[in-house]
């Protein structure tokens, strides 16, 4: 149980011997750097595309910093263990603005529908750049994010499963039209790898905790994700069958409280979830995107008061909530370097997404034909 309640909070801290022992052994990149950049630009337009047409958004501007105390930074696994980065800003000011690095636009962007005027149905996505620095540097997560944020404006009758897989099956179709694109642009990425599956498999947390109930989360998806090679996760945030939840979530975005489908007397919960795949080049699960449909005011109070956390409502953001001043959304993030890796059969982050990483993952991958971008 200690491995299970250690999983919880989404990338852990691991060692770089098992880094390198987790790379593939026989890597050839199918694209050149160059080749590689050409199909990058070409997914990207794809993607926003698509996602434009098929969900009705438009493209808008996002922060890359906010005000301390608006509470609308993300905090991510609320535990408290990934912190902003805070800092002044403010030259000549009688007192300088406290600040913060955003982690992810994901309560932004539900107040943003309103400032843009987005009616019902409506939507937005927007290039989000992102900082969390307390992350272990591998060659799946780094400290810069690159993010498709994105929200739309629903109506209340809608906060149900079939809508919310109704839009994730949208936005699958959108990623496969990706993979498409690419593949007839560049006929090398053809042939060495499996090709991802055109349809999702939906599973709600508990019932893969029932499959496989001694097993902690990771290890959960990694089985699951061996027998459907693409799959969304319901219901990430509530505590499960075996006293903890799949995964920690924060309070004040996704509802994971209200209940749903009731499947051999157990009773599950959720409006919420992951898209995850098999990597067939790296032999790994990866999560492309979390999403959900957005709390209510009374939701709100419910998992603030589950967390520990209920000193929130005196924020700006939250206090919109409660007074019914932003619009009920479903909305998500889609980490767009992750996406890249994954439709470009890449074996590390880093060969698209330009950042820093420590000399010692330079040093692995370079042994295993991997030449991260610098």
């Amino acid at each position: 149980m200690s491995d299970k309640k250690a999983d919880l909070a989404g990338p852990g801290i691991g060692t770089y011997e098992d880094v390198e022992a987790g790379l593939p052994k026989d890597y050839k990149p199918l694209l050149n750097p160059k080749d590689t950049q050409k199909a990058i630009a070409l997914v990207k337009r794809t993607i926003e595309d698509g996602l434009c047409r098929e969900l009705n958004l438009i493209r808008v501007e996002c922060p890359l910093i906010l005000e301390r105390d608006c509470g609308m930074n993300d905090y991510l696994d609320r535990d408290g263990s990934r912190t902003p980065v805070d800092f002044q800003c403010g030259l000549g000011l009688p007192a300088k603005i406290d600040a913060q690095v955003v982690q992810a636009a994901t309560k932004w962007k539900r107040w943003a529908l309103k400032q843009f005027g987005l009616e019902l149905g409506e939507g937005l996505y927007t290039d989000m750049r992102a900082v969390r620095k307390d992350y272990f540097l591998d060659h799946d997560h780094s400290s810069y994010v690159d993010q498709w944020d994105w929200e739309r404006v629903m109506k209340f009758e809608d906060r149900n499963l079939d809508f919310l897989k109704e839009i994730v099956g949208k936005i699958w179709k959108v990623l496969i039209e990706a993979r498409k694109a690419a593949v007839a642009e560049f006929p090398a990425l053809s042939g060495r790898y499996a090709e991802p599956p055109d349809e999702l498999v939906f599973l709600h947390a508990e019932e893969i905790l029932a499959m496989y109930p001694d097993l902690p989360r990771k290890q959960r998806e990694t089985a699951i994700i061996q027998k459907y090679p693409a799959i969304f996760i319901i219901g990430i945030g509530h505590t499960l069958e075996d006293g903890y939840p799949h995964e920690m979530r924060a309070a004040d975005y996704d509802d994971w409280t209200t209940p749903t489908i009731v499947k051999d007397g157990k009773q599950m919960h959720g409006l919420n979830g992951d898209i995850l795949v098999w990597n067939d080049v790296t032999h790994r699960r990866h999560e492309l995107t979390s999403m959900g449909i957005r709390v209510t005011k009374e939701t709100l109070v419910e998992q603030l008061k589950i967390t520990g956390q209920e000193h929130f409502l005196e924020m700006p953001y939250h206090k919109m909530i409660m007074n019914d001043e932003i619009p009920l959304s479903v909305g998500g993030g889609l980490g767009q370097s992750r996406i890249y890796g994954w439709l470009l059969n890449k074996a590390a982050l880093g060969e698209c997404s330009v950042t820093v990483w420590p000399q010692q993952l330079h040093d692995i991958c370079e042994k295993h034909n991997i030449h991260l971008l610098r």
